[in-house]
């Protein structure tokens, strides 16, 4: 299964190499809600891609009311390891939502930010607009699209 932007389909593994290629991203993690048995197949093409799964975590209570709102996930994520010291060169968020524009703001300021890669133009928050275009790129811009896009095999 390949996830949707806009009236086009991303393929995972074509997105995947091109993350590498164009970004030398070494470690790429995808964030998902809670776990739904039912995905198993979207699980597993998500990892053979290359991505790292990482599920947002949920108390047993919670057990049929799950959001999947993972934003506090990604930014916790991001700024553990910062705190912790740990080694790598930047950040590359696949986002267009402006709830990320103070940590997006943080990194740019300290150094620690390569680029934001949107879905598309219209939908990415204006908050963005300062960063773009060298912070800023959209997946939808005819030459990404064509690196990442899903092409239909002929039989």
């Amino acid at each position: 299964m390949n996830t949707k932007a806009s009236s086009w389909t991303v393929d995972l593994t074509r997105f995947r190499v091109y993350l590498k290629e164009r970004y030398n991203v070494e470690k790429a993690y995808y964030f998902l809600g809670a776990v739904d048995e039912d995905n198993q197949d979207l699980y597993e093409k998500i990892q053979t891609s290359g991505f790292i799964l990482i599920f947002r975590e949920h108390s047993q209570s919670m057990i049929g009311k799950k959001k999947g709102n993972v934003d506090t996930d990604i930014v916790f994520t991001v700024m553990s390891k910062i705190a912790d010291a740990e080694q790598f060169d930047n950040i590359i968020l696949v986002s267009g939502d402006g709830d990320y524009y103070k940590m997006v703001k943080y990194l740019v300021e300290k150094g620690r930010f390569a680029k934001l890669l949107a879905p598309n133009r219209h939908s990415t928050s204006s908050l963005y607009r300062p960063f773009t275009p060298r912070y800023v790129d959209f997946l939808d811009n005819p030459d990404v699209k064509n690196k990442i896009e899903y092409k239909k095999k002929n039989k």
